[in-house]
């Protein structure tokens, strides 16, 4: 059953009216971006809560008269930019299923999931039809292309979204809490992404705990840099906008352009993944002291290097900042939580992600050792599981799949951990990542940054002969100290000779978790492996 006017009080969460909420709530609230708009760039890039649910208003309309309707899927891959979240907004106002592509995916990637949505619609613009997309067999595998800005000639069957600027307004349209209302796609870490199907009701189930959690930095300036597909974000910016906070969106993470732009505007809160957490070290001491207000700092994703959270809580200038860390999986949301403040990062365990959220997720380690699978004691290892409110309907297209991740209704996380006496639940790593000869890949890693202070990114994969091998980053690409190096790994499991790369040339997803999986292909199948620029010599290969 759908309505026109969805009721306040529902357990649902509608994207397609939180900006409109917002605006009537706390009114003419500024929201600064880093770039234009791509489908309204004369906006330029200091607005509003109303200029952005006026523009989602005007997109739906658009919409609209294209010809969506309520139901139906439209694929969203365009190039990075908020105008995706606008987009979005928009598809879900009128009762349609937003289905969210990253702009990171390849062509061929791209391809396939358009083929599994089974002819959807497809928003793009001429930067992936011209790209990623120019080989991709699209009037086979989509409805209808519709472009944000003018669509190449060559491409067939394209229409661009301005030629519907003056449709006439339509009204907002719900779908039943536990319909299908939005879709997106697992990291891809292991292979092609797995396309998650969210509803109404399990995206409030989501929400309710992250606004308490939000709670205490309520009206706070928040800048965020996130994958603007992934549903993190929605959640996120859905406790953002009750609380009424302005925002700065920022699209590009490179510190010398951030710092000016969080100098200028002293947020009290940040949100980004891990690895742009790791990057942003360079803020703590850069002109202007761009953290200095920052009163919460927000990860999730991944788990984040107990190095960086000291660096960042000890940038703020104010008296007791935290931050907090979710554990969980787009198919969970979160399911763990923990708070970090300047005294406990001192001591933080890297590899402690928190307990479950009290009254919406349950956590379980399943011990597989004794001949069956049991519940491990407190201390022993074994596959996490969870049991969430906020569990997605089921993977698009791939019902079997789906199944096989639960267990009597617990989500087997594919991770392996365990649980001390309190509660707490610790990671150790991947089940896929596993090797013999290390107790903790995750765990060395920690370590590694800790005492190496020029690393950016260290990841420990298995080799050709399943030996661990070490693949690290420096900061401005500069040589591995030999000599250090020997040093920091004296006390740590044997390993391989470390392979040098760029951070740039890390396979990574759109939230920047890297494909370990990637990496140990290349390395077992002879491909061509990145090579690491040697300032004061020619070019080398990586690990040469």
């Amino acid at each position: 059953m759908r309505q026109t006017l969805p009721p306040l009080s529902d357990r649902g969460f509608y994207p397609g009216l939180m900006l409109r909420r917002a605006a009537s709530r706390h009114g003419n609230v500024p929201v600064t971006l880093d770039r234009p708009l791509d489908v309204q760039p004369e906006a330029g890039v200091a607005l509003s809560y109303p200029v952005l649910a006026d523009l989602i208003d005007d997109l739906s309309a658009r919409l609209w008269a294209a010809g969506i309707r309520p139901t139906e899927r439209v694929a969203i891959h365009k190039s990075d930019n908020l105008d995706i979240v606008l987009l979005t907004c928009a598809v879900s106002r009128i009762g349609a299923v937003p289905a969210l592509l990253s702009p990171a995916l390849e062509g061929g990637v791209a391809g396939e999931l358009l083929d599994r949505l089974r002819q959807p619609w497809l928003i793009t613009d001429r930067a992936k039809l011209d790209g990623p997309l120019h080989n991709v067999d699209l009037p086979h595998l989509v409805r209808e292309v519709l472009s944000v800005g003018p669509a190449p000639a060559a491409t067939a069957g394209s229409v661009p979204l301005d030629m519907y600027d003056a449709a006439p307004p339509h009204g907002p349209v719900r779908l039943h809490p536990r319909e299908p209302s939005l879709i997106t796609h697992s990291s891809g870490t292991t292979g092609i992404p797995k396309l998650a199907v969210h509803c109404a009701n399990t995206m409030w189930n989501r929400l309710i705990p992250q606004k308490a959690m939000g709670w205490p930095a309520r009206g706070e300036t928040a800048a965020l840099h996130m994958s603007f597909v992934h549903s993190r974000f929605y959640h996120l910016l859905g406790v953002l906008l009750h609380f009424g906070s302005p925002l700065v969106m920022i699209v590009d993470p490179t510190p010398a352009d951030v710092g000016p732009l969080l100098a200028r505007h002293r947020p009290g809160i940040v949100e980004t993944h891990p690895n742009t957490f790791v990057l942003w070290e360079e803020l703590a001491d850069a002109p202007g002291e761009p953290l200095s207000r920052v009163r919460s700092y927000g990860s999730t994703f991944d788990a984040i290097h107990p190095r960086t959270v000291r660096r960042l809580l000890g940038a703020s200038r104010r008296r007791a900042p935290w931050l907090v860390q979710l554990y969980g999986q787009s198919e969970t949301g979160p399911v763990a939580f923990q708070w970090f403040t300047r005294r406990g990062a001192a001591r933080a365990d890297g590899r402690r992600v928190g307990t479950a959220i009290p009254g919406f997720t349950r956590i379980r380690i399943v011990d597989d050792s004794a001949g069956g699978p049991g519940r491990a004691r407190p201390g022993v290892s074994g596959r996490i599981e969870a049991r969430t409110r906020g569990r997605i309907l089921t993977y698009f297209d791939a019902q079997k799949q789906y199944d096989g991740q639960l267990r009597r209704g617990w989500w087997q996380m594919g991770d392996i951990g365990y649980k001390d006496r309190w509660g707490r639940l610790y990671l150790i790593d991947r089940e896929i990542d596993r090797i013999d000869s290390v107790n903790s890949n995750l765990e060395v890693e920690d370590k590694l940054m800790s005492r190496l202070e020029e690393l950016r990114e260290v990841v420990i994969v298995p080799g050709s002969d399943l030996e661990p091998v070490p693949v690290v980053c420096v900061r401005g690409d500069r040589p591995l100290n030999p000599r250090r190096w020997e040093e920091a790994t004296a006390d740590l499991p044997p390993m391989a000779p470390p392979l040098q790369w760029r951070f740039e040339e890390l396979p990574m997803t759109s939230t920047w978790k890297v494909k370990r999986v990637e990496i140990t292909r290349m390395l077992t199948e002879g491909a061509t492996l990145p090579v690491t620029a040697d300032p004061s010599g020619p070019t080398i290969p990586a690990g040469g």
